[in-house]
């Protein structure tokens, strides 16, 4: 587990310029927005609309960061690089844990933003995304992995299903109790990485 926690601090401390500018362009962006267009400010939407926006910022940062340990090339052959790691180690953590924990979130955005009820339409805007990452590593010198692609479907539909557990459980609360809970989440979160950097 130290393996993901020091990968999570090494991507923030890489992003963290990124993330500080492109969050203040954003808000002030999405502010003038909101004054323009006189709509209500709702402080829920807009820390998870920002948390998206970072969490896409440092996938970027992982995606296009150069692996040393990473074999170059294509691997078509489904559970060929995963029967590679033994379990528990460095390796094991950082490509088969790392890969599921990595989509997560991206899982748990699409659900909350588009709703989705049906899991083919999930399916498929995370496959075509995991292969969109894929053919980009593999363009900037790293490997294109099919084990790849079946981990971030896995982290993905992890995702959903925190979505879908939320929502049945919140989903019948006021619209400010789930903001509340949200920004609990959110904050929590936001906690939890400021240990992980100190």
């Amino acid at each position: 587990m130290q393996v993901i926690i020091n990968a999570i601090k090494e991507v923030l401390l890489d992003t963290w310029p990124m993330i500080a500018l492109s969050c203040i362009v954003f808000s002030l962006v999405r502010v003038a927005y909101l004054i323009r267009n006189k709509e209500k400010f709702v402080f829920s939407n807009e820390l998870m609309m920002l948390t998206f926006i970072v969490y896409i910022l440092c996938m970027f940062q992982i995606v296009t960061s150069q692996d040393v340990s990473t074999v170059h090339g294509v691997n078509i052959t489904l559970f060929k690089e995963l029967t590679r790691y033994q379990i528990g180690t460095k390796l094991f953590y950082r490509n088969i844990i790392g890969n599921i924990i990595m989509f997560v979130p991206f899982g748990f955005f699409i659900s909350y933003y588009l709703k989705l009820e049906r899991k083919s339409l999930f399916f498929f805007i995370t496959l075509i995304v995991s292969i969109v990452i894929e053919s980009i590593q593999l363009k900037i010198g790293r490997a294109f992995d099919i084990d790849d692609i079946l981990l971030n479907m896995i982290g993905g539909l992890l995702g959903y299903y925190i979505y879908r557990i939320i929502d049945k459980l919140f989903g019948n609360f006021s619209e400010t109790i789930k903001g509340t809970l949200v920004v609990v989440v959110l904050l929590t979160a936001l906690v939890f990485v400021a240990i992980i950097l100190l």
